[in-house]
């Protein structure tokens, strides 16, 4: 009999497959949508298809890079390989969207006839079903199993079926009206909406990969843990970052200056410890010894001087 774990990752499997093999179907569909209407609203959100599927392949390399464990090479082990990955996202994303929004400029200022539109229209009706299938099905599997991968997914897929709303009032629009422009104001909206995308996914890629600060509330929280413990008088020159499967925290611990080697070698374990203990995901915390008021340079000091411009 499975256990609820093991079903649990039954689960995530399948989702994650109906999920791929519905994102094929809908690149076809839509390419083929717009080669027989020329919408490029259509070729927009067929793009943004694209894109998906090819960053998610990108996410499924970097993420499995990630898990490896550390070597001689990579003492931090690997960490940001997901966060690369992700910001190789952003760019590819970007960029198509550029390209795109550049190709609906165009049509907004010489107006293009579209052919076959109720193919387009029932195109991006079966997109827009589809999407929101999706995202009810991701719903139900995330309040069952949890998955943060399947949670991801299910923005996307709403965001989705968002756009290929888009997509059918522009077409219905140009079907009833025959006011053309509709389809690239459309196709220039979706183009904003992944260049947004982007901008989101490169800001918190980048604060992995720029070793950015873990937020002022941790901090507190580490350093009130580590004065927690006994013995510890103070902490300065505290140093952390998220490497995305893991976080780093590195500390000056104060003590007595009486205590010996092995008492404070003690100390700085049950202070790592209880900061460890603070975070759900792997953490490594590094503590550093010395007397309490002695006067050196310190990080805290460095960091609060004024920027040289």
């Amino acid at each position: 009999m499975k256990s609820q774990a093991d079903s649990d990752v039954s689960l995530r499997r399948l989702a994650s497959a109906i999920a791929l093999g519905a994102a094929v179907v809908l690149i076809v569909a839509k390419l083929w949508g717009w080669m027989a209407t020329d919408s490029v609203a259509l070729l927009t959100s067929a793009a943004d298809a694209v894109v998906d599927a090819l960053a998610a392949a990108a996410t499924f390399f970097g993420v499995r890079f990630a898990q490896h464990p550390a070597d001689l090479e990579h003492r931090f082990g690997h960490g940001k390989g997901e966060a690369l990955a992700a910001f190789t996202q952003a760019i590819l994303l970007a960029g198509t969207a550029a390209v795109l929004a550049a190709q609906s400029c165009w049509r907004l200022v010489y107006p293009q006839h579209l052919t076959a539109v109720t193919l387009g229209i029932w195109i991006a009706a079966g997109g827009l079903a589809t999407s929101s299938l999706l995202a009810t099905m991701q719903t139900w599997v995330v309040r069952r199993t949890g998955s943060t991968a399947i949670a991801a997914d299910r923005a996307h897929y709403l965001m989705d079926a968002v756009l290929n709303g888009a997509v059918l009032v522009a077409l219905a629009l140009a079907s009833m009206t025959g006011w053309e422009r509709a389809d690239p104001l459309a196709a220039l909206i979706i183009a904003g909406c992944m260049i947004a995308g982007a901008r989101r996914i490169a800001e918190t890629a980048s604060r992995q990969l720029l070793d950015h600060e873990l937020p002022h509330e941790h901090r507190e929280r580490i350093k009130a843990a580590a004065v927690g413990c006994v013995g510890i008088r103070g902490v300065h020159d505290l140093r952390t970052r998220d490497a995305g499967d893991r976080v780093f925290v590195e500390f000056h611990l104060e003590v007595d200056g009486h205590v010996s080697v092995r008492e404070g070698h003690s100390m700085v374990d049950a202070a790592e410890r209880a900061v460890a203990g603070l975070f759900s995901k792997e953490t490594e915390v590094i503590g550093h010894l010395e007397p309490a008021g002695i006067e050196d340079e310190r990080l805290d000091d460095r960091v609060r001087r004024p920027r040289r411009r």
